[in-house]
């Protein structure tokens, strides 16, 4: 049987020296068919299995992610460039998620009490099924994990629909449920086009869908899901806003906003993207942060110097330099950088863009690498009103010496996440989602625990 549809294989171009370094070639509907049963069979024992022992097999998880730490970092950084110590701490971090929700998880799966009188009703959390999951490749190891992980401890199973550019990062993940004790069809790694994707949706052996990625990917995915009367979450783009103002210690918050602009090559869905400083402090800010970021170091990203490496793939390079010219023309003033630089490689330069305004293309759409818009805001009110004038509502970061005054802006600000004098985080101790176009759902905490749960009401003994 062909494959599902007139694409053949996935590919994974290396963006440091633009050669092929894999291809997978997708799968036939017979050997769709044949995950979903695994998936499914493997639920129907999973979802009985003690909870306790879910968490055991996650302690194992995280000894494997670490005996395998070095070949998952260097995969990364071959597929999708990100720079090596980032690409080793992206593994370290999913190996501490997998210990935190052994520890913390079962707990949140406990029976909950209600408020009837004589205590005979609860609340019991059940598993839904096999969970199909469309994943990005920005974070190839942790987008997914912090997804999985949770939702295995929950009861369900997991099916992975990677990006084609990062499956051999995929396949070695699967390696690693291997060697922790995991069954097969626990954690199913199924490669696949968009028809394949749109097949494993309308399946009804699909319980709920998961996607990462971006708002056009959000809005096909969650009809399909709509259509097929399936629960989804939804962690699209964003365009985030990082508000600087004029009592703010300006030191931190230069070095908080280079780290959150161009940490993994600005290619982090949360991050500083529009930096609104207010105008009292608005040209010392500049003038450090673009002091700071043309120190970065761009280059090998298999070099443990290397901050900056480069975009993961080259269409994406293109979009974004077309989206910092459209700006220029509209009369920002380019500060840094705002080339593509030339050889076989695909990096883009450290990108400043001054004197943004509300109108301007760099405000109104998410840049996905490593470019920094700065606006000025008149006052604390027209930074949060800025900042709300988007499409998108993921995370946000406030600088300010007040307490007081950041705890009123951060009432008003319309995100899923907001950061006092830091950058945006991902941690597994606290919700992760937005609202707007940013979609919709929670992963991490609790939260991300129970989306995939059916909240069942038991009650034992009606009186």
């Amino acid at each position: 049987m062909n494959a599902i549809s007139h694409q053949t294989h996935a590919q994974s171009i290396n963006p440091t020296t633009g050669e092929t370094v894999g291809s997978y070639p997708y799968e036939t509907e017979a050997q769709l068919d044949a995950a979903l049963n695994r998936a499914t069979g493997a639920f129907r024992t999973w979802r009985r299995t003690p909870v306790s022992q879910r968490a055991e097999l996650l302690l194992a998880l995280a000894s494997a992610l670490r005996e395998q730490a070095e070949e998952m970092a260097q995969m990364i950084t071959l597929e999708m460039g990100k720079p090596i110590a980032q690409a080793r701490a992206e593994i370290e971090k999913c190996a501490q998620l997998s210990e935190w929700y052994a520890a913390h998880g079962p707990a949140m799966l406990a029976p909950e009490a209600t408020l009837v009188d004589n205590g005979s009703a609860q609340i019991e959390y059940r598993p839904l099924g096999p969970i199909l999951a469309v994943m990005p490749w920005n974070f190839p190891v942790w987008q997914v994990l912090r997804g999985a992980v949770p939702t295995l401890l929950a009861g369900n199973t997991y099916v992975l629909k990677h990006a084609p550019n990062v499956m051999g990062s995929a396949y070695l993940m699967k390696a690693a449920f291997q060697k922790a004790g995991f069954a097969d069809g626990l954690f199913e790694v199924i490669n696949v086009t968009t028809d394949g994707v749109s097949k494993a949706i309308a399946d009804p052996r699909i319980a709920a869908v998961t996607l990462t990625g971006s708002v056009r990917a959000g809005m096909a995915i969650g009809s399909q899901a709509g259509a097929a009367l399936k629960k989804c979450v939804l962690e699209l783009g964003g365009s985030d806003p990082f508000i600087v103002l004029n009592d703010a210690d300006l030191d931190a918050a230069v070095q908080a906003a280079v780290t959150g602009r161009f940490q993994n090559s600005g290619q982090v869905c949360a991050a500083a993207k529009r930096l609104i400083i207010e105008e009292g402090v608005v040209e010392a800010f500049t003038a450090k942060f673009v002091e700071a970021s043309r120190a970065l170091v761009m280059g090998d990203p298999a070099s443990t110097t290397t901050y900056v490496g480069p975009m993961a793939r080259f269409d994406l390079r293109d979009e974004l330099h077309g989206q910092v010219q459209a700006t220029l023309e509209e009369g920002a003033t380019l500060l840094l950088g705002g080339n593509k630089v030339p050889g076989a490689g695909n990096y883009y330069e450290p990108t400043v863009l001054a004197d943004v305004t509300d109108q301007m293309t760099s405000f109104k759409q998410e840049l996905f690498g490593p470019v920094a818009s700065i606006i000025t805001a008149r006052d604390a009110d027209h930074a949060v009103a800025l900042a709300n004038d988007s499409e998108f509502g993921l995370t946000a970061s406030i600088f300010t010496t007040d307490p007081a005054k950041a705890r009123d802006i951060a009432d008003q600000l319309e995100t899923g996440g907001i950061f006092v004098n830091a950058f945006s985080v991902s941690d597994p101790r606290v919700a992760f989602g937005g609202v707007k176009k940013s979609g919709f759902g929670r992963e991490l905490s609790h939260f991300g625990v129970r989306e995939f749960c059916n909240a069942q009401t038991v009650w034992l003994d009606r009186k």
